[in-house]
């Protein structure tokens, strides 16, 4: 079943009506689902989809050898001498109809044999700059593809038409996945799985939350029992100070000093291995809206939430939970649910802003976006905006609050809100929106009273 990337495959087509030459970079993190995009945009045309393989250089020239004469000549002769014998054949046989050609996990071939980014700019250059030709070349070695493909340094530098980095699905579209859950249990599958569609597809729609985190999380043998090691195997070699990060953020340790000295390693030490998981798309660094990206506030969290989910309880648990077993684990970790969502949740709400904001459907357009936190000095203490939207001038303003509990927002909360506002004297025409996916008592209702109000259930959330 093929769900969403509409604005990718639009992308795809685009390029391929191109009447000239066009060459994208595709790029993205494992399980993202770049190879499935790409093999459904291939259905609908002819076209050399050559996956490449952890193979050495000769097994994978003949490979895409026999891929590419089969295209053209319909058997497979005997392979190319080498790659820039391969890629003349497909510049002389691209006449006036279009060819397509999709290279899956470059890297493969190109850490094995470093020239064929000078062999590919050669016949860009010389021949297929003037053909038909459509040239895709994918990754999921998102530093490779960055800087080896697409910086200054690349001989490919200058030569593709198009980057795309596929992103992960948002909130929406990963409900798809689970058209009978509830509201409610659509946002938690969301919260413990993300939008990464590998994971996604997963879990079975058809039973509970609760029992595909038993089968498909808890059970010895599943995919996802294993699967943030498995990843991070691929992608690093010492895995032990990565976990370790891993599991200090899961648990709500965000400063890069505190992450440090909760592990026990040297912090110069620490931020290298930070790096290498903000380049996987695995952590993020967060700084309060509108402060800029070096703040000295900035906090760091787990930027997929299934990582997120899986080092929280399985990750930190995982000889516990051998011990009470798996109904036992799995009832703890749904008594725990509301307060692992908390901060997933003002996530999925400032999607839901990004939403409205696209089609025009805000107070105004948001200049900056994100959660705020600092000194509130009216209150003299700390103080925070769950999700704080302000205009480029500064003098117009969303303040969200956001909560996933099942307890109904109450008159203590609203005041609450209006305290935040202290903050921001600049702010003169200000909105109230309350994300409470139980609703509001009447209380609240009547202190929201003569105020710029807006209340978003769980309902809301997925309204059209």
């Amino acid at each position: 079943m093929f769900i969403g990337r509409e604005e990718d495959l639009s992308l795809l087509e685009r390029l391929y009506n191109s009447p000239k030459f066009e060459f994208l970079v595709l790029y993205g993190r494992r399980r993202i689902g770049k190879t499935f995009l790409l093999q459904e945009f291939a259905k609908q045309h002819k076209c050399i989809f050559f996956s490449a393989m952890e193979k050495n250089d000769p097994m994978n020239l003949k490979d895409f050898s026999e891929t590419v004469q089969l295209y053209f000549e319909g058997s497979f002769i005997s392979p190319f001498s080498d790659w820039k014998a391969a890629f003349e054949y497909i510049g002389k046989k691209t006449q006036d109809e279009k060819t397509l050609l999709i290279i899956d996990e470059f890297p493969f071939i190109a850490e094995e044999n470093p020239s064929i980014k000078s062999i590919l700019q050669h016949q860009i250059d010389k021949n297929w700059m003037n053909k038909n030709i459509m040239l895709v070349l994918c990754g999921s070695n998102i530093s490779y593809m960055e800087k080896d493909v697409m910086e200054e340094r690349s001989p490919l530098y200058g030569r593709s038409t198009a980057q795309w980095e596929v992103q992960k699905f948002d909130y929406l579209t990963a409900s798809k996945f689970f058209p009978e859950y509830s509201e409610n249990d659509k946002l938690i599958a969301y919260g413990i799985l993300g939008g990464i569609p590998r994971y996604l597809a997963e879990f079975n729609p058809k039973v509970s939350v609760k029992e595909n985190i038993r089968q498909k999380i808890l059970m010895p043998g599943s995919f996802l029992k294993e699967e943030p090691l498995v990843l991070l195997r691929m992608e690093v070699r010492d895995t032990h100070i990565y976990n370790s990060i891993l599991q200090v953020i899961a648990n709500g340790t965000n400063r890069s000093s505190e992450i440090a000295a909760a592990i026990h390693e040297e912090q110069s030490k620490v931020n290298k291995y930070m790096q290498t998981l903000l380049n996987l798309r695995l952590i993020s660094k967060v700084v309060p809206c509108g402060e800029k990206t070096e703040s000295k506030k900035g906090i760091y969290k787990i930027s997929d939430n299934f990582f997120n989910f899986w080092y929280r309880y399985e990750f930190a648990n995982r000889n516990y939970y051998n011990f009470i077993g798996e109904d036992a684990s799995v009832k703890e970790i749904m008594e725990n649910i509301n307060d692992y969502m908390g901060i997933i949740f003002e996530n999925i709400c400032q999607q839901y802003i990004v939403k409205e904001a696209k089609i025009n459907k805000l107070p105004f357009i948001p200049y900056s976006l994100g959660k705020w936190w600092g000194n509130n000095p009216a209150l003299k203490a700390q103080d925070d905006v769950d999700i704080l939207a302000l205009n480029k001038n500064k003098d117009k303003g969303i303040f969200c609050e956001c909560k996933f509990t099942n307890k109904k927002f109450d008159e203590k909360d609203f005041e609450d809100v209006l305290d935040s506002l202290k903050v921001f004297p600049s702010v003169k025409e200000f909105y109230i929106y309350i994300f409470s996916k139980s609703g509001w008592t009447k209380g609240a209702e009547q202190s929201a009273a003569g105020y710029k109000v807006k209340l978003i259930t769980d309902k809301e959330l997925f309204a059209k």
